[in-house]
């Protein structure tokens, strides 16, 4: 929102500098972004007339020039503008003046001269000279009644400030020079001078029928027909000013004064041309197969989930977003038809960005635009344009047609003292807040400690006790909240010892040589298809990008593409991890102040391993990341916990090179390869090997527990076992574990662990040899051979009748 300071202190004029005024709005919530000044410095500039003009005697393009300048001599100046004429009112530079710096980046300083052996004493200036824009068609033609002899900067108001703030979406109400009064006002207690609407004398009854078909998107419709308009009336430069110095381009009267009342009263509306109009006019949702050409040019495509303002035979116009061309009007219209109207926000939010581009109208009307005051900005316009556009007095205006359907409720909001007290942490009473509330201009019914305030029609965003207590708060001033530190109890809280943060899993994740990404929670929709076989992913109603449309319920595919990212600025080695959420459907959620009813949102580590397994050295050969290298780190998260590794299919991961991950009998993730269909799609010359685990799994620890140490020495055992292709190596593991468990022979078994695996000559084709190392040791007594022996027996036994082994 840009606006000029002097409008502004039009409506309400405080009694502090400009810098003080910033400051004041920055810390009412209205950031203000930058203060630029509308023209550079420039000296010695004042409004003079052109009395002669002759033609310069060596020159067939420069004039001399006799300028009154209002000192009582006349100067004499040599001018080759093509546009110089007798009686012109122009700013002039006089010999001394200083002007504001050009391309060089150097000051231009006004000195007395010849020009082709004609002596100039002074230079009539362009607007481009002075820097107040890019036009150089020619000097700077000022209105006729410009008092001759005055300083240029006093009579084009060039001592003025363009403030720019930004507003958050909830500060709609101040997206007008109106709605920033009202706050200075209230902020400073200045008297608010509000601008002046005076109900034209109406004299004309025609109407134009008017039929609300969706009073969902329309919920107020006010309009009249004005006839006889002077289309090609100039814009006065007054109004221009305030247009420019507020980011608004010049246009044609009738189009500037529409815009002029919407930066001043926050209300966009739309001229029509009458005559190009068919029938009446119908506010309704579009239909699929409708388009309609816009004003800018564009043709858009409609359907239902978009407003639209149409007549009997086509559309006119894109409701609250942009008119269309066909009823535009233009410097031969005649008669207009003025609209003004409220749109519910929900039914404009987002439909100008579904056609990529943004206007003021929709900018303002999906924030919430007053509802009440429709009529009155209709008067506004129509006194503006009776002024402006009313020639020799042919207007003629017609009643003002007011449609009220739908407007909204303001149901009263309570707002409790010592809530307010509390939030704020300042000991206020029920006297302050009434007083801000007045300031405000809230109405309230008040009983001890509680106020029941009514939002007015322009607020929208007072809608609970939390949306008055920040108004309170701003008007109180952030500046006189002290700054006190809490105050709390000094009670050590006991972290539990069966549960490490994610704070200390990162760290060991970290400890394990990988590098902590973070990524965006939304994702390209083929993603899900690709590393998690999610043909229904939960979409974003509104993403920021395209290929940013889903949310993930796999963290693997963003650790591939940061691979990729790697890889493509030539890092060889890549491990990386991630902690995060992922979103998964499941209707079993319910609403909660931490969860979506109907989706889970669980925390998962995600981790990914490419290239060698350390960077190159002379110590030992380099050979990339496999496998059983990632094994070995997760099983050391995990640690002292046992997983478990089943061979599982995953649509990410390669089809014999993938495992579901067990802990305590429950499934806590995946690891594997990449899959070579994925590898090659995203061009990995090698396969990553990633995994993803469940953090509550990660972060839920066996508190330690005291067994007895064994002071006498272990005995080891080699076993070599023959078994079928398709026993798995943690198939004989589980077996040993289980005998270990329930024998008493076997409970001597510290450890057992797979050394060799062997296939080839000797076995059968879908036979393999597995070697086991026993660790046996007891802690009563020195083991003998015959407590060995039977030991071993009884793990012979069980690996035969539940794996079919035998011994090699």
């Amino acid at each position: 929102m840009q606006f000029s300071e002097n409008w502004l202190r039009t409506m309400v004029d405080p009694k502090m500098t400009s810098d003080e005024l910033s400051h004041l709005l920055t810390m009412s919530g209205l950031e203000v972004e930058d203060i630029d000044p509308v023209a550079p410095p420039f000296s010695n500039v004042v409004v003079a007339e052109i009395l002669e003009i002759a033609k310069h005697p060596n020159a067939d393009r420069l004039n001399v020039c006799q300028v009154n300048v209002g000192t009582g001599t006349i100067l004499n100046i040599v001018c080759g503008a093509p546009n110089v004429r007798v009686g012109m009112k122009v700013p002039c530079a006089m010999v001394g003046a200083v002007l504001p710096p050009g391309e060089d980046g150097k000051a231009f300083e006004i000195k007395l001269g010849q020009l082709r052996g004609v002596e100039s004493q002074g230079m009539l200036c362009s607007a481009r000279e002075l820097k107040l824009s890019e036009d150089h068609g020619g000097l700077l033609d000022l209105p006729a009644d410009a008092p001759v002899g005055q300083n240029f900067r006093d009579y084009y108001q060039l001592n003025d400030l363009k403030f720019t703030i930004k507003l958050t979406p909830n500060k709609a109400d101040c997206l007008s020079v109106l709605g920033v009064a009202r706050e200075v006002s209230a902020l400073t207690g200045t008297p608010l001078t509000l601008p002046e609407v005076r109900e034209v004398a109406v004299t004309l009854q025609d109407k134009l029928p008017v039929k609300i078909s969706a009073p969902d998107l329309c919920g107020r419709f006010s309009g009249r027909i004005i006839r006889g308009v002077n289309a090609k009336a100039p814009t006065p430069d007054w109004m221009k000013q305030r247009l420019e110095r507020s980011g608004q381009r010049p246009i044609s009267a009738l189009v500037d004064i529409s815009n002029y009342v919407m930066l001043e009263m926050g209300r966009p509306s739309h001229v029509f041309d009458l005559d190009k109009i068919h029938g009446g006019l119908d506010v309704r949702w579009g239909k699929p197969g409708e388009s309609l050409k816009l004003l800018n040019g564009n043709t858009v495509a409609v359907d239902d989930w978009v407003g639209v303002i149409s007549d009997d035979k086509e559309i006119e116009s894109l409701a609250g977003i942009m008119g269309g061309d066909s009823t535009a009007v233009t410097l031969d219209t005649q008669n207009i038809y003025l609209e003004a109207a409220f749109w519910w926000p929900q039914a404009i939010q987002g439909r100008a960005r579904k056609y990529n581009f943004s206007t003021d109208a929709a900018h303002r009307f999906e924030r919430g635009v007053d509802f009440a005051t429709t009529v009155e900005h209709i008067e506004r316009i129509t006194a503006l344009i009776v002024e402006i556009c009313g020639g020799a007095g042919q207007v003629t205006v017609g009643p003002v047609d007011d449609h009220i359907v739908n407007l909204p409720q303001r149901p009263a909001v309570k707002l409790r003292t010592a809530r307010a007290v509390k939030v704020i942490g300042v000991p206020l009473t029920d006297e302050v807040i009434a007083d801000i509330f007045t300031r405000l201009g809230l109405v309230f019914t008040q009983t001890a400690g509680e106020f029941l305030v009514t939002p007015p029609s322009y607020r929208f965003d007072i809608e609970i006790e939390e949306d008055l207590i920040e108004e309170v708060a701003r008007v109180y001033g952030f500046e006189n909240i002290p700054a006190l530190p809490p105050v709390a109890a000094n009670t050590m809280l006991i972290a539990p010892e069966n549960h490490r943060s994610l704070f200390t899993v990162r760290r060991q994740v970290a400890d394990l040589d990988y590098q902590e990404v973070v990524n965006f929670s939304f994702v390209e929709e083929a993603w899900e298809k690709d590393f998690a076989g999610n043909t229904n992913p939960i979409k974003l109603l509104n993403p920021i990008a395209s290929q940013m449309s889903v949310m993930r319920s796999s963290l693997v595919a963003s650790l591939v593409a940061n691979a990729r990212y790697n890889l493509n600025r030539k890092l060889n080695r890549v491990r990386v991890f991630e902690i995060g959420a992922v979103y998964l459907r499941d209707n079993n959620v319910p609403d909660g102040p931490l969860t979506v009813a109907g989706y889970n949102q669980p925390k998962r580590l995600a981790a990914l391993a490419y290239g060698p397994v350390a960077d190159e050295q002379w110590g030992q050969d380099t050979r990339n990341v496999d496998f059983f290298d990632v094994k070995a780190d997760l099983e050391a998260l995990f640690a002292p916990r046992v997983l478990r590794f089943i061979k599982t299919e995953h649509p990410a991961l390669h089809p014999g090179r993938s495992a579901r991950i067990e802990c305590d009998g429950q499934a806590v993730g995946v690891i594997g390869e990449l899959h070579p269909r994925l590898q090659q799609k995203y061009d990995l010359p090698l396969a990553p090997v990633v995994f993803e685990v469940d953090t509550a799994a990660l972060q839920s620890m066996q508190v330690p527990a005291y067994r007895e140490i064994s002071k006498f020495q272990a005995v080891t055992r080699d076993l070599a076992l023959v078994v079928k292709q398709a026993i798995s190596t943690q198939d004989l593991l589980d077996a040993f574990a289980a005998e270990a468990s329930s024998s008493e022979a076997c409970k001597i078994m510290q450890a057992v662990v797979l050394f060799d695996e062997y296939r080839g000559k000797g076995l059968e084709n879908d036979e393999k040899s597995l070697a086991f190392r026993f660790t046996l040791q007891d802690t009563q007594s020195t083991l003998q051979d015959d407590k060995v022996e039977a030991a071993m027996a009884a793990f012979v036994a069980v690996a035969t009748a539940k794996c079919a082994a035998r011994m090699r």
